[in-house]
């Protein structure tokens, strides 16, 4: 159980990095990349583009692999039954006539001759 809640939360993780990835980028070029536009800088406005690209797949990859790691994990019980099998077993007979309330029962005759 605790391998697969720690899967889950770097899903968790990987799609919250994955929203703030895209939502940097600008699909007309612009986005962090129009930021950098300066000459003297290590990185320019291409090379920033290509890394949130990058990011993006890499990101998006990792979300898929880690979803299969998280379905493997799932934690099995050997002994506990399926719970549709269970509600089946449990579940009445739909044909069955339904037994109705018994009548209630008259009040019985007082010895008295019923003369109160």
């Amino acid at each position: 159980m605790g391998i697969y809640i720690f899967i889950s939360i770097l899903v968790l993780i990987a799609c919250v990095l994955v929203i703030m990835v895209v939502l940097v980028q600008n699909s007309k070029g612009g986005g962090l990349a129009a930021n950098f536009t300066s000459a003297g800088q290590s990185m320019g406005v291409r090379k920033t583009a290509d890394f949130l690209e990058k990011s993006t797949w890499t990101l998006a990859g990792a979300i898929v692999l880690l979803c299969l790691v998280a379905t493997a994990s799932i934690p099995r019980g050997q002994s506990q039954e399926s719970v549709i099998k269970s509600s089946i077993e449990k579940a009445q007979d739909p044909t069955a006539i339904p037994t109705l309330p018994t009548p209630v029962p008259q009040e019985e005759q007082q010895p008295d001759g019923g003369n109160k």
